[in-house]
């Protein structure tokens, strides 16, 4: 017997809706933030539209926005180009960059703010090695007169939403970082949500990250406000597990205060 084709919601659409699919036929892809600015709402209120949307199929929802359904015989957008975000990811990694100190040993991941977290370390830090599973990471810091690299190993990763990207992951990708003892990890993630916790769309990254956190005393995120509220497909670290989320000043203060009231600690670049 088949099974009834799911029913389609008809119900008419609202003019808020109307203009976010207007200037989703326009854009191809749309950030909550700039969406919020535009309708003059706030970033909680965007992401329920476009969750509403998607669940009617108009859209599809992504990391920090939507894009447009395509069909299928379309390649696939994996994500708003890494590009977004990029004053905000700055900011985040220049203020992870000053807490670190001289003679401390800190874990580094992958990623775009980790890339900028690198480059904001302070030219007068002196004795500090970074551990790094990014070959971005290590090739910033390599001029960097008080820093000693030292990379992972494992396997350099071909996929994933940022494919300008590159990182190290299993097999062999955890082995250093189990002998190790970090004073801090800084770690890059696609989602932050109070009741999900950090995660990330790569599953063999979230070994890496897992590692890297037993690694340390301290763990550090580092996640631009777009990030809020979108939980990605494996989790890596519960709230009480991470000891600072460092995020941008653009981030919903209602998000915020969620994220604080559950025990994070949350600062603001």
């Amino acid at each position: 017997m088949m099974k009834a084709a799911p029913l389609v919601d008809a119900t008419p659409l609202t003019p808020r809706h109307e203009r976010i699919l207007e200037i989703l036929r326009r854009d191809r892809t749309v950030e909550v933030s700039r969406l919020a600015e535009a309708l003059g709402v706030s970033a909680v209120t965007i992401r329920t539209d476009l969750d509403a949307l998607d669940r009617r199929q108009l859209l599809r929802r992504i990391r920090g926005g939507a894009m447009a359904v395509q069909p299928a015989r379309f390649e696939r957008p994996l994500d708003l180009p890494s590009q977004s975000f990029a004053a905000e990811k700055e900011r985040i990694g220049a203020m992870a960059a000053r807490m670190v100190r001289d003679g401390e040993t800190i874990i580094l991941d992958a990623g775009s703010t980790a890339v900028a977290m690198a480059l904001a370390l302070p030219d007068d830090l002196r004795d500090i090695v970074v551990v790094t599973s990014s070959l971005d990471v290590a090739i910033a810091l390599h001029p960097h007169p008080g820093v000693t690299v030292i990379v992972t190993g494992g396997r350099l990763k071909k996929t994933g939403r940022n494919r300008r990207s590159h990182s190290l992951i299993p097999p062999f990708g955890t082995l250093l970082l189990q002998q190790l003892n970090a004073d801090c990890a800084y770690l890059c993630c696609a989602g932050i949500d109070a009741d999900r916790g950090f995660t990330n769309a790569h599953f063999e990254e979230v070994e890496i990250k897992r590692a890297m956190i037993a690694a340390a005393r301290r763990v550090v995120v580092l996640g631009d406000h777009g990030k809020i509220g979108h939980v990605a497909g494996a989790r890596f670290a519960t709230l009480p597990e991470v000891t600072t989320l460092i995020t941008d000043s653009d981030a919903p203060p209602a998000d915020v205060q969620t994220l604080e009231g559950a025990g994070l600690q949350v600062v603001l670049a």
